[in-house]
C-alpha cells in the first residue's frame, strides 16, 4: 500500500511539473536573439552608411524589452507563484540548476564570437594604431570590485543555508551594491576613453573589439545586478531557507560566470593590448 500511495505521489508530482513546462524561456531566447540583430545593425551603420543606425539602436532596445519581459515572466512562473504552497523537488531543483548550466554554456559561445574577433585583429599589425591607456587603476578598482562580490554572494548563500538570516541579508546586499558600483566604474571609464581621449568605438578594429567585447560584459553584469536585486527583495520578504534556496543556486552560478568571464577579459584585453606580438 505504501509503494503504491509513492507512486500516486511521484505520477502526481511529474503531472504537476509537466504543467509548468513554460514558454517564457523561448520568448526570452527571442529577445535575446533581436537584441544582437539589433545591436549588429547599429554598429553596421556606425561603421558604414548601408544601414540607418538609429534603426539598429530601436531594434536592439525592442530585443531588450522582450528579454527583460520573458525574463521577468519567467521568474514569476518558475519560483514566485505558489512559493508558499509547496517546495520544489529535488529533482526540480536539479533541473533549474542544470538548465542555467546549459545557458552558461551556450553563453560561452557568444564570448567566444567576440573574443574569436579579437584574436583575429591581433594576427594582423600591433598596435592597429594609437591605443589609450587601458591598463589603469580603474580597471583595476572594478575588478577587485566584482571578485569581491563573488566572494560576499557565496558566504551570503553559506550564512543561508547555516540559518544565520541577518548575514545572509547583510551580504546579498553589499554584493547588490559592490555589482552596482561596478557598472558605475565602467560608465566613467567609458566617459574617460570616448570624452577625454576620443577613443570611441569607431576608432578601429580594436575598438570595436573593445567596446564589443565589454559592452557585451556590461550588459551581462547588468542583467546579473537586477536579479541580485530581485533576490534581495525577495529575502527582505522572508523568504528562501536551506531548503528553498533554488533562485540562489542559480542566480549564483550566474554571478561567478560573469565575474570569471571578466577576469579572462582583463588577462586578455586590457593586459594583452599592452604586450606586443
Amino acid at each position: 500500500m505504501g509503494e503504491t500511495d509513492a507512486a500516486v505521489r511521484e505520477s502526481d508530482e511529474r503531472d504537476h511539473e509537466h504543467e509548468h513546462r513554460s514558454r517564457w524561456p523561448i520568448v526570452a531566447a527571442g529577445g535575446a536573439a533581436v537584441l544582437y540583430v539589433g545591436a549588429a545593425l547599429a554598429l553596421a551603420g556606425s561603421r558604414a552608411d548601408i544601414f540607418p543606425e538609429s534603426v539598429g539602436v530601436g531594434i536592439a532596445v525592442v530585443g531588450f524589452a522582450v528579454l527583460t519581459g520573458g525574463l521577468v515572466g519567467w521568474l514569476r512562473e518558475a519560483f514566485l507563484s505558489d512559493y508558499w504552497a509547496s517546495a520544489a523537488s529535488e529533482r526540480k531543483r536539479r533541473a533549474y540548476r542544470a538548465t542555467m548550466a546549459v545557458f552558461l554554456v551556450t553563453d560561452v559561445a557568444t564570448f567566444g564570437a567576440g573574443f574569436a574577433y579579437y584574436f583575429w585583429v591581433r594576427v594582423g599589425t600591433w598596435p592597429p594604431g594609437e591605443l589609450p591607456e587601458l591598463l589603469g587603476s580603474l580597471v583595476l578598482v572594478n575588478t577587485g570590485l566584482l571578485v569581491l562580490s563573488s566572494f560576499t554572494l557565496h558566504f551570503a548563500h553559506t550564512a543561508l543555508h547555516d540559518g544565520n538570516r541577518r548575514r545572509f541579508l547583510a551580504l546579498l546586499g553589499v554584493t547588490f551594491a559592490l555589482g552596482a558600483a561596478f557598472l558605475g566604474g565602467q560608465v566613467l571609464e567609458y566617459e574617460v576613453f570616448v570624452v577625454e581621449e576620443g577613443f570611441t568605438l569607431t576608432s578601429g578594429v580594436f575598438a570595436s573589439a573593445f567596446f564589443g567585447l565589454t559592452g557585451l560584459h556590461g550588459l551581462h553584469v547588468t542583467l546579473g545586478v537586477v536579479l541580485i536585486g530581485i533576490l534581495l527583495w525577495r529575502a527582505l520578504r522572508g523568504q528562501y531557507d536551506a531548503e528553498r534556496d533554488t533562485s540562489v543556486s542559480t542566480v549564483s552560478l550566474y554571478w561567478h560566470f560573469v565575474d570569471a568571464v571578466w577576469l579572462f577579459l582583463v588577462a586578455v584585453l586590457y593586459v594583452g593590448a599592452e604586450v606586443s606580438l
